[in-house]
């Protein structure tokens, strides 16, 4: 039974990996804001959603795919730390569970809402009125608007997450060292730019692309992990 359990997380962690390379894939063609999206003007950013509704319905549709992915592979990654850690892997499979809840909201929130507060901001439909305010607060781009905010907040249970687990995870064979290391390494750079960001030591401009660069990190322990369970299911 444990057997059988084991390999079907294997399982889901191995094509939750799949199913997160090809969004990233995905994600290099599908826009998620206006162009310069920090620096645009409100009015633009109406404009520009509504002639862009589409693609940017779709291209957030995708994003929420990935990070229901992405959330796979970590999840079945604390499975296998909860083997050497039970502790651990609880801790970090509760962080997961929770960051699965601040991502989604404001995906939602993109697929739902924001093209709706578009075409009534732009046609004075029903809501106009609230509309302007709202996508305001809504904000895809600036990295302190409510959106963004829960957005930072599931990032960071992610880097939680990877300080309980990289122990644990440095415990297997050596593709599995290299995703302890990796997700390690997201763990610490999060939390210092976090702490340099509360410091002011980090311009509202530098916010995306520094975090998003730490992120990087979580690409091989992606990448490893796949490889591991790979492995597992090659040896059952």
């Amino acid at each position: 039974m444990n057997a059988m359990l084991n390999q079907q997380v294997g399982q889901l962690g191995f094509w939750s990996g799949v199913i997160f390379l090809l969004t990233v894939v995905a994600s290099l063609l599908l826009p998620l804001d206006i162009p310069d999206g920090l620096q645009a003007e409100h009015a633009e950013r109406v404009i520009w959603l509504n002639e862009n509704r589409s693609a940017f319905i779709l291209g957030w549709v995708n994003q929420m795919v990935s990070m229901l992915s992405l959330s796979g592979v970590l999840l079945a990654v604390a499975w296998l730390a909860a083997m050497k850690s039970p502790l651990s892997g609880i801790v970090g499979g509760i962080a997961i569970l929770l960051s699965i809840t601040a991502f989604i909201i404001p995906k939602f929130i993109a697929i739902w809402t924001i093209p709706q507060l578009a075409e009534a901001s732009a046609t004075g439909g029903i809501g106009s009125v609230f509309a302007d305010q709202l996508l305001l607060i809504l904000n895809v781009t600036v990295p302190f608007s409510l959106y963004t905010s829960l957005d930072y907040l599931g990032f960071w249970l992610y880097a939680l997450f990877a300080l309980v687990i990289a122990g644990p995870l440095f415990k297997y064979a050596l593709v599995w060292k290299i995703a302890a290391v990796s997700i390690g390494i997201f763990g610490v750079a999060f939390h210092s730019l976090l702490i340099a960001l509360l410091m002011k030591k980090v311009e509202v401009a530098d916010i995306e692309p520094w975090f998003l660069s730490s992120a990087l990190f979580l690409m091989v322990t992606i990448i490893a992990a796949m490889l591991g369970f790979r492995a597992t299911a090659n040896r059952s």
